[in-house]
């Protein structure tokens, strides 16, 4: 990384631009950074620092710290640009930081954003491209780059010697938190934290392993039924395995010896079962051939008994086909019978609904009743209106028990508000007078309260505006940089175009065609286009979006002026004061005005609620006096409706007769009417369905004697449906199929010889045979326990053994990770010097730094000081392993840093600084880093040490490096020729530069 220029405007003690040219200084490879206190040389640093990281070192990162400088003019933004090489390539970093600024219109300030850019030169095109506007891209470009956060870079670039002297002086603890911070060890703290969590969860899984093993070992002692109590022990305690295992082995040979012996009953059983099984298949074998023989008998006497079904089934066949020429004859006939049969039998129905004197009656005497009980019915509408007279008395006599409730309640409930009405009429009279004076009060505070609005409305347009106008600032900022960029877009691509015009020219030539150019017909060697070749449409393009983007610009541009006028015009109403100051004295106004509105508001409703109170006590005292009246002609009135309801209720009585109701005797009599009419006419049906049926019976008996049949019911008899006709049918085949079946189970030999043998005892076989089946039941059920207890103890001492097998490798990692823990922590005895990982990491780094710090110690103290490290133990609690010690060559002694001198420690500590400059470059990826900073030290070292230390550094150019000493030695002013001198003055520090002497 070299540094080429740094241009710092109103930053830190500079009130106006300031440029260093680095690449002038760099040129003698050491240079001197100088000037009074406080005139601003560390602020040079700082804005180098700023620059990269958008931080300065140290205390003055804290939020208290203004980088803006007291001294520069109030429209002067501070900026800090610097431009450096790093791997190759050219970089411009320029950063802004947060800042205020006068706004551009009205009065008052308003606050910018923090605003970063990177841009890299390119050589080809010879001019920047912006590469980033982002904070976050840009700082993760510096980390890529450099390999290196802020604080290393601080240590690495700026090498701060205070700091360095103090590191050699500091303890272990203190060095230690310095290297940790430069090379991120955290990862190793954090692999011991990890062990450290490893080893308390594999213990917490050794403990659960345990437990699980002592649950497995309850089961088992459950399982085997009592008889073996389980072994004690703890979780973690050594040996719990090994009983657990003897245990459970000597559960599982009981259970095998009961098992065994439960088996061999099982066998008995199972042998006196079989033979109780055969002889009972036996018996019950001659019993079912017995009684095969017996069925067969039976079954031959109901075949025989069958038969004259089958010989008649025979003859109804064969009359069957005659009788099919009578059936259109038979049909019509049966027809007019189950017409008949069907007005018969609603004849019968109707009459079972009449009563029984009725029953017999013909179709006239049944008319002359009907006609009877309809008069009858007609009669009853006077009793009807009787009955719906005493249902109005009962609604009657329950409101006037409804109004009486009502109006005893009246009673009471005017009595209690005419107990508390002078108490209501004097708070209302109170209320009335306070809503007069409201309205004196709310008109007063609306005239203040108008004005006050309207500015309060003003200064939050004002407030609101200060937002959109900074928007509006960005995006017209924004809008700039996209007609630059574009418009510098367009001329690169129209200079590429113009480059390679020739070959653009050449793709338009054709044979035999002149050349726009030289004007010849023959085209020997054509330009060929080069990689990315412009064309017209691309230039085209591009000068479109250059014109789009100058369109957007003017665009934001006449918006930023609109917002700038109306958030003028908005800060002239709202005055002076804030919004917030505003909104405060509106808000006290407009509780004031509410609440005397409120109040006065109320002056009406409170004037006509006095009235209405007033009204209340004229109209209850009157309601009073109704209640009472209506009480007494209510007493009158219930007399005369109770005599009325007793005359009604015998009247109904009598019209009632059995029925519950009026209207209940009435749809009595309606039944009985319509059951008397449909009677009568079922009887007139049976009539005319008797003289249908004659005339069919005579057409009938003529079609049978044509048929051969003597009278039609022989006809009739004859004729026989398609199901009757299929039963018959049926009949025959099966009759004879059984026929068939009986003569082959004559001819059995089995049924033979079982029918001649003593009757089969399947009873007593049976008895046997129970009797076995359940000893085998019994035999079985202790046999399957058995098996279940074999089993589950055999399956319970698998889980007990998987378990001791699944703990081993739980253990073993617990012993391994327990051992890594406190090796890595420094609390196993296995690490002597107690240094944990963390420690161990960073005594290897320091070792780096002190081995590369002695090369150039040993130089500067001509040969007498080494810096070596040390790893001896701390005493008492403290960290090993970080101790760092120097040896004097001289009197061949290892002595502490703390011992050395002044001077001694100028020269360890910039050795030091130097060589960690080294390791935590190496560390970083290697990237070269040509430009140092040494701030302060040299006032302490007299002139030989002097020119030993600026030899040290001069050889610094050997790796084309430059160094930058920041001092007030006067004596490398005259040592030093290349110097960058800060004037303090009382309107700002200014840079001076020389470069030669």
């Amino acid at each position: 990384m070299r540094l080429h220029r740094l241009t710092l405007t109103a930053f830190g003690p500079f009130a106006a631009t300031q440029e260093v040219d680095f690449d002038a200084l760099s040129a003698a490879g050491l240079f001197l950074l100088h000037g009074p206190t406080g005139a601003g040389k560390t602020s040079v640093l700082d804005a180098v620092c700023y620059a990269l990281y958008g931080a300065v070192p140290g205390a003055r990162e804290s939020p208290g710290v203004v980088l803006r400088s007291d001294y520069a003019e109030a429209g002067t933004a501070t900026e800090v640009t610097l431009e450096l090489t790093v791997a190759g390539r050219r970089l411009e970093f320029t950063r802004r930081p947060a800042q205020s600024r006068p706004k551009k219109r009205g009065t008052g300030l308003t606050t910018e954003k923090a605003r970063s850019e990177l841009r890299e030169y390119d050589a080809e095109a010879g001019g920047w491209r912006g590469v980033s506007r982002s904070h976050q891209e840009i700082g993760e470009e510096v980390a890529q780059l450099l390999g290196m956060n802020q604080e290393q870079f601080c240590q690495v670039v700026l090498l701060p010697q205070g700091e360095f002297a103090r590191f050699l002086r500091a303890g272990a603890e203190a060095r230690g938190k310095l290297l940790g911070r430069l090379f991120d060890t955290r990862r190793f703290a954090a692999v011991e934290e990890r062990l450290a969590e490893l080893r308390r969860a594999a213990e917490q899984r050794v403990r659960a392993g345990d437990e699980r093993l002592l649950g497995v070992a309850q089961r088992i002692a459950q399982a085997a039924g009592g008889g073996l109590a389980p072994p004690e022990g703890r979780p973690g305690e050594a040996g719990l395995a090994a009983a657990v295992l003897e245990w459970a082995a000597l559960a599982r040979s009981e259970a095998q010896e009961r098992y065994d012996i439960a088996e061999l009953g099982l066998t008995s059983a199972e042998a006196r079962q079989l033979a109780a099984r055969q002889a009972l298949e036996s018996a019950r074998e001659l019993a079912d051939a017995q009684q095969r023989f017996a069925e067969t008998l039976r079954r031959e006497e109901a075949l025989e008994e069958r038969r004259p079904a089958y010989e008649e089934a025979e003859a109804l066949l064969k009359r069957a086909h005659r009788a099919e020429l009578v059936a259109p004859a038979l049909a019509l006939r049966d027809d007019a019978e189950r017409a008949h049969r069907a007005a018969e039998g609603a004849r019968e129905r109707a009459r079972n609904l009449l009563p029984a004197g009725f029953a017999e009656a013909g179709a006239e005497q049944l008319a002359v009743l009907e006609r009877s009980m309809s008069q009858e019915l007609g009669a009853l509408d006077a009793a009807r209106r009787t009955e719906e007279r005493d249902e109005e008395i009962g609604r009657e006599l329950t409101a006037l028990d409804r109004q009486a409730r009502v109006d005893e309640e009246s009673l009471t409930e005017s009595a209690e508000w005419l107990a508390g009405w002078d108490s209501q009429r004097a708070r209302l009279q109170h209320r009335l007078t306070e809503a007069q004076e409201a309205v004196v009060t709310s008109g007063r505070l609306a005239e203040q309260l108008g004005p006050v609005r309207g500015q309060l409305e003003a200064a939050r347009r004002r407030d609101a505006l200060e937002a959109a106008l900074a928007g509006a600032w960005e995006r017209l900022n924004g809008a700039e940089v996209r007609v630059n960029e574009a418009r510098e877009s367009w001329l690169d691509l129209r200079e590429r175009r113009l480059r390679g015009m020739a070959a653009e020219l050449a793709a338009r030539l054709a044979d035999g065609a002149p050349c726009e150019v030289c004007g010849s017909a023959e085209h020997p060697a054509p330009a060929r286009a080069a990689e990315g070749q412009v064309d017209p449409a691309a230039e085209d393009a591009a000068l479109t979006a250059y014109g789009t983007a100058e369109e957007a610009r003017n665009a934001a541009r006449n918006a930023h002026t609109a917002v700038q006028e109306e958030h003028a015009t908005a800060g002239a109403r709202a005055g002076t004061e804030t919004a917030a100051e505003l909104a405060s004295l509106a808000t006290g106004l407009e509780h004031q005005y509410t609440e005397a509105r409120r109040l006065a508001a109320g002056t009406h409703a409170v004037r006509e609620a006095l009235a209405q109170a007033e009204r209340e006590h004229t109209n209850r005292l009157e309601a009073q006096r109704e209640v009472r009246d209506r009480m007494a002609a209510r007493t009158s009135t219930r007399e005369a409706l109770e005599a009325e309801q007793a005359r009604n209720r015998g009247e109904l009585d009598r019209a009632r007769g059995t029925a519950a109701s009026v209207a209940e005797r009435a749809g009595q009599l309606a039944e009985r009417i319509g059951l008397l009419a449909g009677a009568a006419e079922s009887v007139r049906a049976v009539e005319n369905t008797a003289l249908a049926l004659k005339e069919a019976d005579g057409r009938l008996a003529n079609a049978a004697f044509r048929a051969g049949f003597d009278t039609p019911l022989a006809a009739a008899e004859a004729l026989l449906p398609d199901r009757d006709r299929s039963a018959a049918q049926h009949l025959i085949d099966v009759w004879q199929g059984e026929a068939h079946a009986l003569a082959e189970r004559r001819r059995e030999p089995a049924t033979l010889a079982a029918a001649a043998l003593p009757p089969a005892d399947t009873e007593k076989a049976q008895q046997a045979h129970d009797t076995a089946e359940r000893a085998l039941r019994a035999a079985s059920s202790a046999v399957a326990a058995a098996r279940e207890r074999r089993t589950q103890l055999a399956g319970l001492s698998r889980q007990a053994a998987a378990e001791v097998r699944g703990l081993g490798p739980v253990r073993a990692e617990y012993d391994r990770v327990a051992r890594l823990a406190g090796l890595t922590a420094g609390t196993s005895s296995d690490n002597a010097r107690r240094m944990r990982l963390e420690s161990y990491v960073l005594a290897a780094r320091l070792e780096q730094v002190a081995a590369a710090a002695s090369v150039r110690l040993r130089r500067m103290s001509s040969g007498r000081y080494t810096l070596v490290h040390s790893d001896a133990r701390a005493g008492g609690r403290g960290r090993s392993g970080l101790g760092l010690q120097v040896v004097d060559a001289w009197t061949g002694r290892d002595r502490d840093t703390a011992t050395l001198s002044g001077g001694e420690t100028f020269f360890a500590s910039l050795a030091l600084a130097l060589g960690l400059a080294d390791v935590v470059t190496d560390e970083a990826g290697g990237v070269r880093l040509d430009t140092l900073f040494i701030d302060e030290g040299f006032g302490s070292l007299d002139e030989q040490a002097l020119d030993e230390v600026l030899d040290v550094l001069d050889s610094l150019r050997e790796r084309d490096r430059s160094v930058g000493i920041v001092s007030h030695v006067a004596d490398l002013r005259r040592r030093i020729p290349a110097r960058l001198e800060i004037v303090k003055d009382r309107r700002g520090s200014v840079v001076r530069q020389r470069a030669t002497g």
